[in-house]
């Protein structure tokens, strides 16, 4: 079985952020007569300052932001029908790996969040298991076992077992102990740039684009890779 994480594996998670300041525009001009949210919004992301943004952005516009007003532009923002689109490579892998392999969706964060982006990225049907761990609660993100253990009990009997993520801070530690393969996808504008911290955390391999998955799992040996 191979098990996808969803954000910057599958298509990039910095669109879902652009998406999710352009619906928060017009709220802000609605409700605040102030225009350029979005942008100082993209200007801070862009420029590396994932944390703070809608602080830094009503700042910019001369704006004080308390508590209920953040509250609420969160919501709206994980609420939100985001406008992203799979990367073109990872819909080539999924439609290559459909018919020969059993495919599973690991995803952190809000439930409703990662189910509104799993709709408009219409990928549900590819995936044998979806979990977005926040239905059980923040405690059950990764690294937490608890959802590589639900694909392990969701696959063939002594099926092995692949993960394929971008973060190396917590995605790749838990399947490693629990025996599976694990490979990085390292695209270019991802949000999590940072290396392992130590090499238990590690991916076994690392390419650039899911055209190559395939030909780098039989490198490592997996025994069903499919056909390169």
């Amino acid at each position: 079985m191979i098990v996808f994480d969803l954000d910057d594996t599958l298509y990039l998670e910095r669109d879902f952020a652009l998406s999710g300041y352009a619906a928060l525009e017009g709220y802000i001009k609605e409700t605040t007569g102030q225009s350029g949210f979005r942008k100082h919004c993209e200007n801070a992301f862009m420029a590396g300052r994932y944390r703070n943004v809608f602080d830094e952005a009503l700042a910019a516009l001369g704006l004080t932001l308390d508590a209920k007003m953040l509250a609420d532009l969160i919501e709206r923002y994980r609420s939100h029908s985001p406008e992203i689109s799979l990367c073109s490579d990872a819909k080539r892998c999924l439609e290559r790996l459909k018919s020969t392999v059993s495919l599973g969706l690991i995803t952190d964060g809000p439930e409703k969040m990662q189910r509104n982006k799993i709709e408009a990225l219409n990928v549900a049907s590819f995936f044998t298991v979806i979990r977005p761990t926040g239905a059980w609660g923040a405690e059950f993100s990764k690294p937490h076992p608890r959802a590589y253990m639900e694909m392990e009990g969701a696959a063939a009997r002594d099926a092995p077992m692949v993960y394929v993520a971008d973060n190396a801070l917590k995605d790749f530690v838990t399947p490693r102990k629990r025996g599976w393969l694990t490979v990085q996808i390292c695209r270019e504008g991802r949000v999590h740039t940072a290396p392992p911290p130590d090499p238990s955390y590690a991916p076994h391999a690392r390419i650039e684009t899911l055209d190559a998955l395939e030909a780098t799992l039989k490198k490592l040996g997996w025994p069903h890779a499919p056909a390169v």
